[in-house]
Order: structure tokens, then sequence, then C-alpha cells
């Protein structure tokens, strides 16, 4: 067993982690961390998708009563039947978008350079939307509509780029349209579940047959660290958000991308260009 390969599995894990629910972009700092330890090949990208689903696991287990009612409750309960219209309704823009367009955004996007560009233009956004006045509307997800989960879902599109982040542009985008700061985050937190479960089992399917036996090691070292990173990094979010906005995410965005930028036309980095 490589154990080099097992350590980058474990520190791609973490960063996948920690970052998923963030709105910093995940994918932005996998496809980073990746070129940093020479795992961007094929094989690199799909493991990058599938420890993904590590995370959301740890999203389930944190909210798994909620998730509990809520399947329970389908076809009897009015809340829960509204909850699972409202995911449907705000997960089909991204995907349909996905499935249309995926080849081509990971060929061309893929990358750091674009990556750095769509963290700064990200972090600028989100300095927009917490300066405007917030009026809430929407203070638990229960109280969404179908208009809410509509526009959430539009949101979501843009994450198909990386860099800008599934969690920052559902979130954002639950704030510019009314939802508090814990129904925005929540929202984006399930609505994660649905997209990740199916991105990565579309993608194993799609790639199999790069994939060896061999490799279920450095994938389950990868799922566990995400497993693990997200549960705390979750927990520490909402903690956060109960009395702070989201500006500290959007100026390290804008650092980080210009550290990326500076370094590598600078030459200091030789990050990959495709």
């Amino acid at each position: 067993m490589d154990l080099v390969l097992l350590f980058k599995a474990l520190i791609l894990g973490i960063v996948e982690g920690v970052t998923e629910f963030l709105p910093i972009s995940s994918t932005g700092h996998l496809i980073l961390a990746g070129d940093l330890l020479d795992f961007n090949n094929e094989k690199g990208k799909v493991f990058t998708i599938v420890i993904q689903l590590g995370a959301i696991l740890a999203v389930c287990w944190e909210y798994r009563a909620k998730i509990i009612d809520v399947v329970t409750g389908i076809g009897s309960d009015k809340a829960a039947n509204r909850f699972v219209l409202n995911l449907f309704i705000a997960f089909l823009p991204a995907a349909i978008l996905g499935l249309l367009f995926i080849k081509t955004i990971k060929y061309y996007l893929f990358h750091p350079l674009p990556v750095a560009m769509a963290l700064i233009v990200g972090g600028v956004l989100i300095l927009w939307a917490e300066r405007r006045d917030h009026v809430v509307d929407v203070e638990q997800v229960d109280d969404m509509d179908w208009k809410h989960a509509l526009k959430i879902g539009l949101a979501q599109c843009l994450a198909l780029i990386p860099g800008t982040s599934r969690s920052g542009a559902t979130i954002i985008g639950g704030l510019l349209f009314g939802l508090s700061r814990k129904a925005a985050a929540e929202f984006s937190f399930f609505l994660a579940i649905p997209i990740m479960f199916a991105a990565t089992f579309y993608d194993v399917y799609m790639h199999h047959e790069i994939l060896e036996f061999n490799d279920l090691g450095m994938f389950a070292v990868g799922f566990v660290a995400a497993f693990f990173s997200a549960l705390v990094a979750v927990r520490a979010l909402m903690r956060f958000i109960s009395n702070h906005d989201f500006t500290v995410f959007a100026w390290y965005r804008i650092a980080f991308g210009i550290i990326i930028l500076i370094t590598a036309y600078s030459g200091l980095i030789a990050w990959s260009e495709y």
C-alpha cells in the first residue's frame, strides 16, 4: 500500500470536509490542493468528487432527526411534503446544467487560475450581499415555499464554476431572497444531499474503467477524513453565524485568490493550466 498516496488522500479528505459547507469553495480548494500534491489527474478528479459524499453523510448524521421526520412524514405530513418538493425544485436547475456541461466545465475551468478568479469574484459578491439591508421573511426552512426554492436552485447553478462555492451560492442566494442566516445555511446543507449523491454516483459510473480495487484504501481514507472534518465544520459554522455574518469568508476568498494569482504570475508556484 502506497503510504504517500494515503497521506495525500488524508490531506484532501480534511480539505474537503472543512471547506464543503463554508462559502469558500470545496471544489476550488481540492483543485488547488490536488495540484500542489500532484493529484489532479483523471483518477484524482474522481476521488475529489467521491469523498464529497463523506462530507454529505456528516450532514445526514448531524440532521438525522430532521431527515427521519421528513422521510417518515412523506405522503401524510404537509410540512414534510413541502420540504421534499422544495428540495426537488432547488435540485433540478444545477442537475440539468451539470449533465449538459460538466465535461466542458471540467476541461476548461477545473484548474487553479480559473478557481482563483472565481474565488475573488465570489468574495466581492459576498461583501456586496452582506452590505445590503436584509429583509427576512423566512425564519426556518419549513417556512419556505417553492418560489424560494427555485431562486436558490438557480443561484446554485453558479457553483458549477469551480471556486464559486455551492454553499456560498446557496447561502448568499438565500439571504438575498429573504431567508434568515440559519434557514439559508440549513437549506444549503440539505440541498447538498441530493446534489452530491447524484454527482458521486454519476462520476463513478462515467469513470469506472479507470478505478481499480487497489484504490479502495485511498478512497476510504479520504472518505472518513471528509466525514469527521465536515462534522466539526458544520457545527462550528452554525455556532459562528449565530453571532457573525459571512464577511470574513469574503475577505479570505479575495486574499486567497490574489495569492494564487501572484504565485502564478511570479513563477513562485507552477500551477497547471490544463
